[in-house]
């Protein structure tokens, strides 16, 4: 039986492995593997998630099945003090992609914002990720589009999504 569970581990174990599983998939054909290592490592090492956690306040869950974790997001109550919620990760390991685990972790997400009276949920998806079709069915459009400098000089080419709750 799937369940959500907050992460409770500072090493970040779960996340990282199933970050490492999905990301050269997901973007092995959108960006370089220059670009991936960069990404990976800034996003996804053990300092640079504390940080999220720590300092940015970002909330990290797992969807556990038989307790083994399938999947993850992390999410930012009132993002930028805007009575936002935004969704920062959302991941599930490519063998379990269709089952529904991310719609579980997205609505888990929507309620968490729902009961701080948040207005909407946002997020960022590469505009070239097929993801966004997933979002779309989901209830969330395109609200503008947006590059990012992440430095070393590679940028982020993102289309944001939202839904209003």
């Amino acid at each position: 039986m799937m369940h959500i569970e907050r992460n409770q581990d500072d090493e970040f174990k779960d996340i990282r492995a199933i970050a490492q599983e999905v990301w050269p998939i997901a973007y092995g054909s959108i960006l370089s593997q220059p670009q991936l290592e960069y990404m990976m490592e800034m996003m996804y090492s053990v300092p640079a998630l504390r940080q999220q956690a720590e300092e940015k306040k970002h909330h990290f869950i797992l969807v556990k099945d038989h307790d083994v974790s399938v999947g993850f997001a992390s999410y930012e109550l009132n993002s930028g003090d805007t009575h936002k919620t935004k969704v920062h990760k959302i991941y599930i390991l490519s063998t379990r992609q269709g089952e529904g685990i991310g719609k579980l972790l997205l609505d888990f997400i929507l309620n968490e914002a729902k009961s701080q009276n948040e207005k909407a949920v946002f997020l960022n998806v590469n505009k070239y990720n097929p993801a966004q079709h997933f979002y779309q069915k989901l209830g969330f459009s395109t609200v503008k589009e947006e590059v990012i400098d992440i430095g070393n000089g590679y940028v982020m080419d993102d289309f944001v999504m939202e839904k209003s709750i």
